[in-house]
C-alpha cells in the first residue's frame, strides 16, 4: 500500500483548471497546485488569470493562465497546446467553466438557451475532446473532472432551465466519456456542488432588488434551513474533493458523481 502523501502527492503532474480565476475555479486551482501540480487557470479574463496565478506562485507553487473562453474551439486547442508548451503535457483537465443566468421561460430567447448550453456544454465537450486526445498520445492515463451542479440531480429554483438542462447534459456526457476513455486509463468523474457562497452568487445576490418589506437576513435563514448542515458551502469544499478525484486517492472511480452539498438534497 502507497503511503497517504504518496497518494495525494500530485508533483510532476499537469492540470488545466477552466474558469480558475475565481470562486470554485480557484479553489480547486490552489489544492491542486498545493498537492504540487503545475497548474494552469484557464478563464475569459486575462487580468482575473493572471493575478490568480500569481497568487498560486507567491506561495511557491507552479502555475500559469492562459485567457480562454471554453465555447470558442480555437481558444480551446490553445489552451491545450500552451500548457504542453509550458509543461510538457495535460495530465488533469477540470471542467468548471460555465455561466447561470437567471431567467424564466417566459422571458427566455432562444438565443439565452442556446448560449448556456453552449458554454456549459459545448465548453466541456471540447475541453475533454483535446485535452483527452493529448492524454492518449502522452499514453500514461489521466483524470478528467466535470463541475455538474445539484441541479443536475433535482431544480434548484425557477429561471433556470437552461442551466439545469446543460449540467444534465454534463452529467450524462461525463458518464458516457468514462466509458470510452477508461481503456487508455483516463477516468472521468463529476462534482455535484449545492449553494457555494462565490463572488459569482454574491454578485447575484446585490443585483437583485430587494421587494417592499422584506427581510432579507430572514429569507437567508430560511434558506439556511433547507440545509442540513446549516451553512452556504465555500470554494475549499469543493478543492477538496476535486484533490481527492485527481489524486491516486480515487484510482479506482469512473463514471461517478460527487454530491457535495451540505446534505440539501435530502430535503
Amino acid at each position: 500500500m502507497e503511503a497517504i502523501g504518496s497518494l495525494l502527492n500530485l508533483s510532476g503532474k499537469t492540470a488545466i483548471v477552466t474558469g480558475g480565476g475565481i470562486g470554485i475555479g480557484f479553489g480547486i486551482a490552489y489544492r491542486l497546485a498545493e498537492a504540487g501540480a503545475n497548474v494552469v487557470i484557464a478563464t475569459r479574463t486575462e487580468a482575473e488569470g493572471t493575478k490568480a496565478a500569481a497568487d498560486l506562485k507567491a506561495k511557491g507553487w507552479k502555475a500559469a493562465s492562459v485567457t480562454t473562453d471554453v465555447s470558442v474551439e480555437a481558444d480551446v486547442k490553445r489552451m491545450v497546446d500552451e500548457t504542453v508548451k509550458a509543461y510538457g503535457g495535460v495530465d488533469i483537465l477540470v471542467n468548471n467553466a460555465g455561466i447561470y443566468p437567471t431567467i424564466p421561460l417566459r422571458q427566455m430567447t432562444v438565443n439565452d438557451f442556446k448560449n448556456v448550453l453552449h458554454i456549459n456544454l459545448g465548453g466541456t465537450f471540447m475541453c475533454t475532446k483535446y485535452a483527452s486526445e493529448q492524454m492518449i498520445k502522452q499514453g500514461r492515463g489521466g483524470k478528467i473532472i466535470n463541475i455538474t451542479s445539484i441541479d443536475a440531480l433535482h431544480p434548484s429554483s425557477i429561471g433556470l432551465a437552461h442551466y439545469d438542462a446543460s449540467k444534465h447534459g454534463v452529467w450524462g456526457f461525463t458518464k458516457n466519456i468514462a466509458l470510452e476513455l477508461a481503456p487508455y486509463k483516463i477516468y472521468v468523474n463529476a462534482i455535484a456542488p449545492g449553494g457555494i457562497m462565490t463572488p459569482g452568487v454574491q454578485k447575484l445576490q446585490a443585483a437583485m432588488p430587494t421587494p417592499q418589506g422584506v427581510d432579507m437576513q430572514k429569507m437567508l435563514s430560511a434558506f439556511l434551513e433547507h440545509i442540513p448542515m446549516g451553512r452556504l458551502g465555500e470554494p475549499d469544499d469543493i478543492g477538496k474533493v476535486a484533490l481527492f478525484l485527481a489524486s491516486d486517492m480515487s484510482s479506482y472511480m469512473t463514471g461517478t458523481q460527487i454530491v457535495v452539498d451540505g446534505g440539501v438534497l435530502l430535503k
